[in-house]
């Protein structure tokens, strides 16, 4: 099993950008596929972006050009920097290692307009 925490959350004006870190402990996280979701009130939770080994990416139409996956398999860490932030950015943010399964916690994301 392997663990997940996520952090780098906050408020932010739109425009504004932050940074969300996902740490992960228990597995060989080099071989792993990780991702990032996130969650509006009252919706469903939604796919953000995924980096595997090696460092290949996609990402969501809407956060394409604005927010950026990576990786260092050194500190078994997966990051993701969002720029441009919008009000429609706000969620809960998870973390999420597509191996196990498993699932952060989740950090918020609050974007004023």
């Amino acid at each position: 099993q392997v663990q997940l925490v996520e952090s780098g959350g906050g408020l932010v004006q739109a425009g504004g950008s932050l940074r969300l870190s996902c740490v992960a402990s228990g597995s060989d996280f080099s071989i792993n596929t990780m991702a990032w979701y996130r969650q509006s009130p009252g919706k469903q939770r939604e796919f953000v972006a995924q980096i595997r080994p090696g460092g290949i990416t996609n990402y969501a139409e809407s956060v394409k050009g604005r927010f950026t996956i990576s990786r260092d398999d050194a500190k078994n860490t997966v990051y993701l920097q969002m720029n441009s932030l919008k009000p429609e950015d706000t969620a809960v943010y998870y973390c999420k290692d597509f191996y196990w399964g498993s699932w952060g916690r989740g950090t918020q994301v609050s974007v004023s307009s």
